[in-house]
């Protein structure tokens, strides 16, 4: 039996496309560097500073976003350097406030920290020189500034001058509208 140009041209037309499917990979790959290069450049833009759930820290509109440097995190009953506790209070001793005991101990156990940190890397740089090295101070909220002003004495003898507090940031009107409020209740 013969066929007609119609049935001919349809059996052509199934033959070549009824191979199998190929994937165009050089597309897939450019929309995967495209991706790489938007994730790389992003990233660099915004910093985070590793935040403990237990940790409250103050809030502040400051704008200057934090470098990498020694990370000091002071809660309650502990301290740590770099995230390893280097001193944590009695817990025989159920008293809020430290003795004197726990702050010399404290304040011993955080100077020689910081000077192990300090001779990981010996070499300053100009700006290390001028300035001393970089720490930042994660205290949580409620500790007393009298605590803090000692740990920043400390840092200061271990040439770590160059401190930052960290500080949760919130938007500028919001703390222009907390400024009014505390301002009318006074």
């Amino acid at each position: 039996m013969k066929q007609s140009l119609r049935a001919k041209r349809l059996a052509r037309h199934h033959k070549r496309l009824g191979g199998a499917s190929k994937l165009n990979l050089v597309s897939l790959m450019d929309i995967f560097t495209i991706l790489v290069f938007f994730l790389i450049v992003n990233q660099s833009e915004v910093r985070v500073l590793q935040n403990s759930e237990k940790l409250n820290l103050p809030v502040s509109i400051a704008e200057q976003l934090p470098s990498e440097n020694i990370v000091v995190s002071v809660f309650d009953h502990r301290v740590l350097v770099q995230e390893r506790a280097i001193w944590q209070k009695d817990a025989t001793n159920n008293e809020q406030a430290l003795s004197a005991a726990d702050l010399e101990a404290l304040m011993a156990a955080l100077k020689t920290e910081l000077a192990y940190q300090a001779s990981k890397r010996p070499e300053l740089t100009e700006l290390e020189q001028e300035n001393g090295r970089a720490v930042t101070i994660l205290g949580d909220a409620n500790i007393e500034y009298q605590i803090l002003k000692q740990i920043m004495t400390v840092c200061a003898e271990a040439n770590y001058r160059n401190m930052s507090l960290a500080v949760e940031q919130i938007a500028a009107n919001k703390a222009a509208s907390a400024v009014s409020s505390n301002i009318g209740e006074g």
